[in-house]
């Protein structure tokens, strides 16, 4: 259960400190702030749980022992960054807070007025979480602030600010950059980058003086941009070195960042961007910052978790419903619909054992490629004689007999979207985000930006897919995102509207699934080009990536689970040649690779020959098998020192049950490839570990060299202290191949 206990005192020097400690016991979670001389809160502490409850010295003792000195040819007060750092307090660092009035940027001097620290309990579970609430006000600039902490049951902790204007002229954001101080031995910085079908590719370097940042500005985060931005040991990894991570709640242009000057230790954060303009506060009017989520742990997995126990407690209708398997239209048909051959494919997939059907791009008006049609939401009846009313042949009648087949009907979307070429677009071009009445941005994929602050257009687009989920009981959305938004310009308000148009979004999201009890929408953006803390609050489910090469997919889902949980993640079995690399892969390391997660098929199993059905079958059996421990378990990654090979898996909540999978992606320089360590098992117990059944044909997946030992049906036992000291050696893979093993707690 959640603890928060404040104190009150002196300095040393006889100034006034209040100081509050939060700590999540279960989740091995400490956090205090102090409040020194009303000026706004520290970080003193982020990690283990330390001292004795109820006991005030140590804390107050800590902002003692914390505070800088005064050092020569500096200002006479050295910096200490608040979470929200100023010139006022001494700060030499990037400009954090930026308001102006008239263009005339403010220097703000915030004095505290009030705190509180509170336990709260959820109204849905067990689950408690701590509450610190800062009240200040700059009274020269007429500018109030409010700050919320909140430490979370697993041990996450998030930090947001609200801006409030008290004078009677008008007060412009642009920027409010939260941060969390870390300790002076994070010196190492890690995050992701990449571009399209090749997004979370691991990225590090030293934490030198000065400042590190990741902008994301094309109106979502974007391939390039980073899911987590992590500071931490040197050589800081999965599962061994102290480090600190933060991910903001945001969809729309947004940053990371980690800063480190000659007089302090770092300070990571970040923020949403603001354009000039986007956000103006009139007389008693607030903007309130995202949430910046901060995650600390003894190795990546450990932050990893803290995380997923933020998303999942945001869905228990995930850990509740089992993922239904599913099986997406695009790579096996693309454009060529039809009822009959969607039908056809409704069939096989049944056959396997998928339960979830999802028709993708090309149902509706014009839709023959992606040149045309987009923002006309209506079935095209050229395609599906009746549209969504009835008929034989109609969309209607597909999503009948899908659903008569015992599947869910799922349908795709781009609401934020519009072709130039199409009704919409001609009929509402002021709906278009654009600099000027007469300018459209560079254009995407033959597309342009659909303005959702517009009401009419918001009105629009929600009602079209209102009313499609009604006639077809629509299941499921695949929601997707496919221009970078640019020059973004409302012609409804003559504002940029990065800011209100993710607010849009977020609305459409929540309004559909509150009007269609159990609706799933997923979020797409070219795969994986959103997302971020933002959407997953409201989407069940996000593409990992448009590439479902297994090899290529590798990384790509490894990075991404740092922050999504694997019930969350899509993972596809795709063709062979992969449609993204033409690059040909085995069917089990497809299947293996897609295995971890919320598997999927996208791929014409029309044109498949029975044995390849016969094959996928039964991993799709073993994975309905496991999903609920994959829904409710503790992602681990290993750490392996040959970088030809991965090690990944799942562990059951109550650790009775483990899956990893080795994935052999080039060759080794040992060869056979060195024994791999299985992470987060129980230390007190035994486990017999063997292969999934799925992989015991090992005439396919070995070089028939040596006898194989353990590798049968029966495995061996070891206890979890061997397995994780000095592991089991796999066996001998060819290049782009993977087994997965179960370790089950005898």
């Amino acid at each position: 259960m959640a603890v928060v206990e404040q104190y009150s005192g002196t300095t040393a020097d006889n100034r006034p400190v209040t100081a509050i400690y939060a700590e999540q016991p279960e989740a091995q979670l400490g956090f205090a702030i102090a409040i020194v001389d009303h000026q706004l809160p520290r970080i003193v502490h982020w990690g283990r749980p330390v001292g004795e409850h109820g006991n005030r010295q140590w804390l107050l003792n800590l902002v003692d022992a914390q505070q800088p000195q005064r050092v020569s040819g500096a200002l006479d007060y050295t910096p200490w960054p608040s979470v929200l750092p100023t010139q006022s307090e001494s700060w030499t660092g990037a400009d954090r807070f930026v308001v102006r009035r008239d263009g005339v940027a403010l220097f703000c001097k915030f004095v505290v007025t009030d705190q509180t620290a509170e336990v709260i309990a959820r109204e849905h579970g067990n689950g408690e979480y701590a509450v610190i609430t800062v009240q200040a006000v700059d009274s020269d600039q007429q500018i109030a602030l409010t700050w919320i902490c909140e430490v979370l049951e697993g041990g996450a902790v998030r930090q947001s600010a609200q801006v409030h204007n008290l004078a009677d002229t008008a007060l412009d954001v642009e920027t409010v950059e939260l941060g969390f101080a870390v300790p002076q031995y994070a010196t190492e910085i890690l995050t992701t980058t990449g571009h399209h079908l090749h997004e979370r590719s691991p990225q590090r370097q030293p934490l030198t003086v000065g400042r590190f940042e990741k902008v994301a500005m094309m109106g979502r985060p974007d391939f390039d941009a980073t899911l987590l931005l992590t500071l931490g040991q040197p050589g800081f990894g999965f599962d061994h070195g102290e480090a600190y991570a933060v991910s903001l709640g945001w969809s729309g242009n947004s940053k990371l960042s980690a800063e480190r000057s000659p007089y302090t230790n770092g300070v990571i954060g970040g923020s949403e961007v603001l354009f000039g303009g986007e956000v103006s506060l009139q007389h008693d009017e607030s903007y309130t910052s995202p949430w910046l989520y901060g995650s600390y742990g003894d190795g990546l997995n450990e932050i990893a978790a803290r995380f997923h126990s933020v998303i999942r407690s945001w869905h228990a209708n995930i850990a509740a419903k089992p993922r239904p398997v599913i099986l997406n239209t695009w790579e096996a048909v693309y454009f060529d619909h039809s009822f009959e051959t969607l039908r056809d494919l409704a069939d096989k997939a049944a056959q396997v054992g998928v339960e979830r059907f999802v028709v993708d791009d090309g149902w509706f008006m014009h839709r023959r490629d992606d040149t045309a049609g987009l923002g006309d939401w209506q079935v095209d009846e050229a395609v599906w004689p009746g549209g969504a009313d009835g008929g034989e042949r109609s969309l209607k009648a597909l999503a009948d007999y899908v659903h008569g087949l015992g599947m869910e009907f799922g349908l795709w979307f781009e609401p934020e979207m519009v072709n130039p070429d199409s009704d919409t677009a001609r009929a509402h071009p002021d709906w278009i985000l654009k600099p000027t009445a007469n300018r459209l941005p560079m254009q995407g994929r033959m597309q342009q930006v659909l303005d959702l602050t517009n009401p009419e257009a918001f009105a629009y687009v929600y009602a079209c897919m209102d009313e499609l989920i009604g006639k077809l009981g629509i299941d499921y959305i695949k929601w997707d995102h496919n221009k970078l938004v640019t020059e973004a310009v409302s012609m409804h308000s003559g504002k940029p509207a990065v800011h209100a148009q993710t607010l849009a979004v977020y609305k459409i999201f929540h309004d559909l699934k509150a009007a269609h009890q159990g609706l799933e929408i997923e979020s797409c953006s070219s795969g994986g080009g959103r997302v971020d803390l933002g959407i997953l609050q409201y989407a069940d489910r996000i593409w990992a990536s448009d590439c479902v090469d297994p090899v290529e997919r590798a990384d790509i889902q490894r990075y991404t689970s740092l922050l999504v949980p694997p019930e969350m993640i899509g993972e596809h079995v795709g063709d062979s040649p992969a449609h993204s690399t033409k690059r040909a892969t085995s069917q089990e390391l497809r299947m293996a690779m897609a295995f971890f997660g919320h598997l999927g098929v996208e791929w014409n199993l029309l044109k498949q020959p029975q044995e390849s059905l016969d094959t996928l079958a039964p991993w799709i059996s073993a994975f309905k098998q496991y999903r609920k421990v994959f829904a409710t378990g503790t992602t681990v990654h290993g750490d392996e020192q040959d970088a030809a090979v991965r090690l990944d898996g799942v562990v059951a909540r109550d650790q009775s049950v483990a899956l990893y999978r080795f994935t052999q992606l080039t060759t080794s320089q040992t060869y056979p490839a060195s024994p791999v360590r299985l992470p987060g098992l129980d230390p007190q117990a035994q486990y017999r570990i063997k292969p999934l059944s799925t992989c015991l044909d090992v005439a396919d997946i070995t070089n028939a060299q040596s006898v194989l030992g353990w590798w049968t049906s029966q495995g061996t036992e070891l206890s979890a202290q061997v397995l994780e000291s000095y592991g089991v050696r796999m066996p001998s893979l060819h290049p782009a191949q993977a087994v997965v093993v179960v370790a089950e707690r005898v």
